[in-house]
C-alpha cells in the first residue's frame, strides 16, 4: 500500500495498520459462513419451519461479505493485522449469529441482548445459554445452537495452530509441533493447508461421534438418541460447547449414551496436533508429551476424588453405576470446558461443588478446542514456581524450566505469567459486577453462584451454579450483566491479548 509517513499535514500519526487487509480477510470468512447456514435451512424445510430467518441471513452475510472483500489493495497480512482479524472475526460472526434468533421472534431469544448472548455463547464454544423454555424454538433454531459452536471450535483449532501461537500469546507457541519448535506453520507451509488438515481431522471426529451415537439408537439401547439429536451433540462434545436440544442435557439420553459422549470430549481438549500424528500411526507421541501426561493425570486424580465425595455425600442416593458415572461425566466436561450434565450438580455437596469451580480454571490441552487457562500454562506456572523455590535455597544454581525435552525461555514464562494473572484479574473483576449489578438491579446472586458465573461465561465453561446451573438459564441477569459475559466471553475466547492489542492506541499509531 506504499510507505506510511510517520506524521499526516497536520501533525498527527496516521493510522499504521493495514486494516482493508483485515477486513478483506473478514468478507471472505462472513461469505462462507453462508455455507453451514444452510445445514439448519434445510432442517426447516424438512421440517416445515420457517426458513425466512436463515434465507434473510445468508443474504446479509453474503452481501456483507462480499463488501468487504472489495477493500484490499493487494496488502498482506501481518502480525499487527493478524490482532485485528482475530478480533473482529468472532465478534462479526457472533454478530450475524445472532440474526436468525431475531428473525425467529420466538421467546427470549427475540430480545436481542439475549439473542446476542446466545450467539456469542454459541461461537465462544461456551454454553452458557438464556433459554428457559426450550419448546418454543423449532428443531431447526436449536440446531443453529449446536452449528455455532461447531465453527466455533472449528475457528479456535485454526486460530491456535495457525495465528496465536505466531503471535506468542502467553505461551501459546509452546504447544506440540512437527518440529518440536516455535515454528508451528511447519507442520503445513500454508495456513490455509494447516487450517484444512485441521478441518479434515476435526469432521472426521465429529462424524463418527454421530455415527456412535446414532448406533446406540438403532440397536435399542439410547431409543430417543436418533439422528438429529446425534449430529447435534456429536457438534458439542467434540467442540466442548455444551450447547443441547434438550433442556436437560445429555442427562435426557440413557447411561450408555452418557458414557460415549465421554471420551470425545476428552479427545476434544486434546491438542490436535498430536491426534494428528497419532491417527497417522505415530502411537506413542501423546505419551511423550508431558503436558498430554499431566491431562491424563488430573482426569484421573480428580475423577477418584469426585467419586469419594459423592460416596460420602449422605444427600447423593445414586447406584454406585451412576455415582461413578456421574464424577466421571462432569469431572471431565467441566475440565474440558464443555459443559454438558447428566445431573444437577446444584444438589451435590459444597465440596463436590468447589471441585467443580476449582476445574473451571483448569481447562484441556493447548491447541484443542478448549477453553480457560489450558494445562499449558499452569504446568509452566508449576515448573518455575518450583525453580524459583530451588533458587532460593541454591542462589548460586542455574536451573532453567523445561517442557519435555525443550527449555522454557525467560520471557516466555513472563507472559505465561502476565496472562494468568490478568486471566485472574479479569475474572474477579466481573464478580464484582455481577454482585453490584445484582444489588442493583434485584437479582438475588450469591458470593460463590457470583463467582461461578463469572469463571464460567469468561473461561468459556458454560454452566455455573444457582439459577445459572446445569438445568437452569443466564436469563433472570439484568441486560447489564448479560452484556458484561457478552464482552468477556468474546475476550476470553480469542485468549485476552489480540482485544487489549486492538484497544491501545499505540497499535494503531506507533
Amino acid at each position: 500500500m506504499g510507505r506510511w509517513p510517520d506524521r499526516s499535514s497536520k501533525g498527527r500519526s496516521r493510522i499504521r495498520v493495514r486494516w482493508r487487509a483485515s477486513l478483506g480477510l473478514l468478507g471472505s470468512i462472513l461469505k462462507w459462513l453462508a455455507v453451514p447456514l444452510a445445514f439448519p435451512l434445510l432442517l426447516a424445510v424438512l421440517y416445515q419451519e420457517p426458513v425466512l430467518p436463515f434465507a434473510v441471513t445468508m443474504a446479509i452475510t453474503l452481501a456483507l461479505g462480499e463488501g468487504l472483500e472489495r477493500l484490499p489493495e493487494d496488502e498482506e497480512i501481518r502480525g499487527r493485522e493478524a490482532y485485528l482479524l482475530v478480533a473482529l472475526a468472532w465478534l462479526a460472526v457472533a454478530v450475524i449469529g445472532a440474526i436468525p434468533f431475531l428473525l425467529a421472534g420466538n421467546g427470549v431469544l427475540a430480545q436481542p441482548v439475549d439473542a446476542l448472548f446466545e450467539s456469542m455463547s454459541g461461537v465462544t464454544t461456551t454454553g452458557a445459554t438464556v433459554l428457559d423454555d426450550f419448546s418454543v424454538h423449532g428443531r431447526a433454531i436449536l440446531m443453529w445452537r449446536q452449528v455455532l459452536q461447531w465453527l466455533g471450535g472449528l475457528g479456535i483449532l485454526v486460530l491456535a495452530i495457525s495465528v496465536l501461537s505466531q503471535l506468542s500469546v502467553g505461551g501459546a507457541q509452546l504447544m506440540e509441533t512437527e518440529t518440536q519448535t516455535q515454528d508451528v506453520t511447519k507442520l503445513s507451509p500454508r495456513i490455509t493447508e494447516t487450517a484444512r488438515m485441521m478441518w479434515g481431522l476435526y469432521g472426521g471426529i465429529t462424524a463418527l461421534c454421530a455415527v456412535s451415537l446414532y448406533a446406540l439408537s438403532v440397536v435399542g439401547v439410547a431409543p430417543n438418541m436418533d439422528a438429529y439429536n446425534a449430529i447435534a451433540h456429536a457438534m458439542t462434545a467434540v467442540a466442548t460447547a455444551g450447547f443441547s436440544p434438550s433442556p436437560d442435557s445429555v442427562g435426557a439420553f440413557a447411561p450408555v449414551a452418557q458414557w460415549l459422549v465421554v471420551p470425545f470430549m476428552f479427545v476434544g481438549a486434546t491438542n490436535f496436533v498430536l491426534i494428528y500424528y497419532f491417527v497417522r500411526g505415530d502411537w506413542g507421541r501423546p505419551l511423550r508429551n508431558e503436558e498430554f501426561r499431566y491431562y491424563v493425570g488430573i482426569v484421573a486424580g480428580t475423577t477418584v476424588l469426585m467419586t469419594l465425595l459423592l460416596v460420602t455425600d449422605p444427600g447423593v442416593t445414586f447406584p454406585a453405576e451412576a455415582t461413578v458415572r456421574h464424577a466421571v461425566f462432569q469431572v471431565v466436561s467441566i475440565l474440558t470446558t464443555t459443559g454438558f450434565a447428566t445431573v444437577d450438580f446444584n444438589t451435590w455437596s459444597p465440596a463436590a461443588r468447589h471441585l467443580l469451580f476449582a476445574l473451571m480454571f483448569l481447562g484441556g490441552m493447548a491447541g484443542s478446542t478448549t477453553c480457560s487457562i489450558k494445562l499449558l500454562r499452569w504446568v509452566i506456572v508449576a515448573k518455575s514456581l518450583r525453580r524459583d523455590l530451588f533458587t532460593a535455597v541454591h542462589p548460586e544454581a542455574i536451573r532453567p524450566v523445561r517442557l519435555g525435552d525443550r527449555v522454557v525461555d525467560e520471557e516466555t514464562i513472563r507472559d505465561v505469567y502476565a496472562y494468568t494473572l490478568l486471566s485472574l484479574l479479569i475474572f474477579f473483576a466481573l464478580t464484582v459486577f455481577i454482585v453490584v449489578d445484582g444489588t442493583r438491579s434485584g437479582v438475588t446472586v450469591s458470593e460463590f453462584e457470583a463467582m461461578a458465573a463469572a469463571a464460567s461465561t469468561f473461561l468459556n465453561i458454560g454452566p455455573a451454579f444457582g439459577f445459572a446451573g446445569p438445568y437452569g438459564s443466564y436469563g433472570p441477569f439484568s441486560n447489564a450483566t448479560k452484556s458484561a459475559m457478552i464482552l468477556l466471553m468474546w475476550v476470553g475466547r480469542i485468549e485476552i491479548i489480540p482485544v487489549l492489542v486492538v484497544a491501545t492506541p499505540a497499535y494503531w499509531r506507533s
